[in-house]
């Protein structure tokens, strides 16, 4: 019996760099990447935090955070003001341009979804919703674990 090669790493690599380009086309009109969407539309639900906060639970490291941080307000779609609680720290929320923004990455978004899943039923696509999020916890779980014994 011959053991099959294939790996889901491999597939997850070929969409991630196809929704890259993608992305990219897409959110050229904007002045934005692939790399600064996730912080948009983060803030669009999570409007007040720190660029620390957003680090964490975006899993993206912290000069990356600044990088997008920086470009997006440089865009006009996001401004930082100092915490209330903390005069040492900035909260970082969207603008309404940002808010704009943002309503049109979710139809990109969309749009890419409606790409890969066009020949799904309903029912495959929330199965494959639900293994993608399976999958991102699985990772998280065993990222927790190999930080703890650090």
């Amino acid at each position: 019996m011959t053991k099959n090669t294939e790996t889901m790493g491999k597939y997850i690599s070929i969409l991630y760099r196809s929704g890259s380009v993608f992305f990219n086309h897409k959110f050229e009109k904007y002045n934005i990447g692939s790399g600064q969407y996730p912080f948009l539309l983060f803030l669009y639900h999570n409007g007040g935090v720190t660029q620390e906060e957003m680090s964490c639970k975006l899993f993206i490291d912290k000069g990356t955070t600044a990088k997008a941080v920086k470009k997006l307000e440089d865009e006009g779609y996001i401004k930082r003001m100092i915490d209330e609680k903390d005069k040492r720290a900035y909260k970082v929320y969207l603008t309404e341009e940002g808010r704009q923004t943002a309503n049109e990455v979710f139809k990109i978004l969309y749009e890419w979804n409606d790409t890969l899943t066009s020949d799904f039923t309903e029912e495959e696509k929330e199965l494959a919703l639900t293994f993608l999020q399976r999958m991102v916890k699985n990772k998280n779980r065993i990222i927790r674990k190999e930080n703890v014994n650090d």
